[in-house]
């Protein structure tokens, strides 16, 4: 009985396509090249798995191409890439990486929002330009992290990451505003009480955005909510680019409608909108928040578990939809 076909869509950890080559026929792209729908379609034409990072769109289209393809595993907590409905109808299996990377995440959304409020980016750029002669009291002069209202949008298992490390680490009061309220218990753990959206918008020094991206969140701040706002107030974002009309998000930072922003994800990356690079006071990495070599290892191991646990029969370990039988 011939083995089934797996393609690996981007680069990886070696270690991790061994693994999955003991179980497959493996095809890799040591090139790691971003392949094109059409591309992408034809490599995937004759597999019946494929292990994804959240780049590759699986959709309609796609899976009409691909008749042979059972499941997607994708090394991602967000799976916006995934038209659900399609692959549902389709009969094809997404998965995700959820919880291995919860506190790295975490970690890295509280350290952005940090820089974005102490003006770090800014003040490197300043000396590295030879620009720093003298000190003066009011020189980078940014917002105050500890004692400050930390204002979560979206309260999952990051979001809750984030509020306890405000609360507990920095003494922040922490609000939070969610699709639905958190267990008591929980929120006594994070320290944070919910609000509606206009008051977390208003009472919120630094807000930071860990929410999923679906047609209902898309642009869930825009000029609109911005104008709410504390023009003393941070954002920062390690939800999904388009969370945030990035427009406004622009014209506000370049007004002084707000005081800085923190950005790990774009609507349209891996290109950025150049109104977001001519601004000083934003803090830009490029979709880094899980970057840690343990993290990236784990979330790689969970992908290929799941591939692994689909055609073992067991059934996939972290599921997000519940396809038709594909024939």
């Amino acid at each position: 009985m011939s083995r089934p076909r797996i393609l690996i869509a981007r680069r990886l950890f070696p270690e991790v396509e061994q693994r999955l080559a003991r179980h497959f026929d493996v095809q890799t792209n040591p090139d790691d090249v971003a392949w094109n729908p059409q591309e992408l379609a034809r490599q995937l034409a004759d597999k019946d798995g494929a292990l994804t990072t959240g780049g590759q769109r699986i959709d309609a289209a796609l899976l009409a191409a691909c008749p042979r393809l059972k499941v997607v595993a994708n090394m991602a907590v967000g799976y916006n890439n995934f038209d659900v409905d399609a692959m549902n109808a389709a009969g094809v299996q997404g998965t995700n990486t959820p919880d291995v990377l919860t506190e790295t995440t975490a970690d890295f959304g509280f350290a952005l929002m940090m820089a974005a409020a102490r003006r770090m980016t800014e003040s490197e750029h300043f000396l590295r330009a030879g620009r720093w002669q003298r000190w003066s009291y009011d020189m980078f002069a940014g917002g105050e992290v500890h004692g400050s209202t930390l204002a979560i949008l979206g309260m999952g298992r990051i979001g809750q990451g984030i509020a306890r490390r405000g609360a507990h680490g920095f003494g922040m009061r922490v609000i939070y505003h969610n699709r639905s309220r958190l267990a008591p218990q929980a929120e006594a753990e994070c320290k944070a009480q919910y609000v509606g959206m206009d008051e977390l918008l208003a009472q919120a020094d630094h807000l930071v955005l860990v929410l999923p991206y679906t047609s209902a969140t898309h642009h869930i701040v825009g000029a609109a909510q911005l104008a709410r706002m504390k023009p003393t107030a941070t954002l920062t974002n390690i939800g999904r680019g388009g969370l945030v009309d990035e427009a406004a998000l622009a014209a506000a930072l370049q007004t002084g409608r707000l005081a800085a922003a923190g950005l790990d994800v774009f609507e349209g990356e891996p290109v950025v909108n150049p109104a977001l690079l001519a601004c000083t006071n934003v803090v830009l990495t490029p979709h880094i928040a899980s970057a840690t070599v343990p993290t990236r290892l784990a979330m790689a191991n969970l992908a290929a578990d799941n591939l692994i646990a689909f055609f073992d029969g067991r059934g996939p370990l972290t599921p997000v939809n519940q396809p038709a039988t594909r024939a």
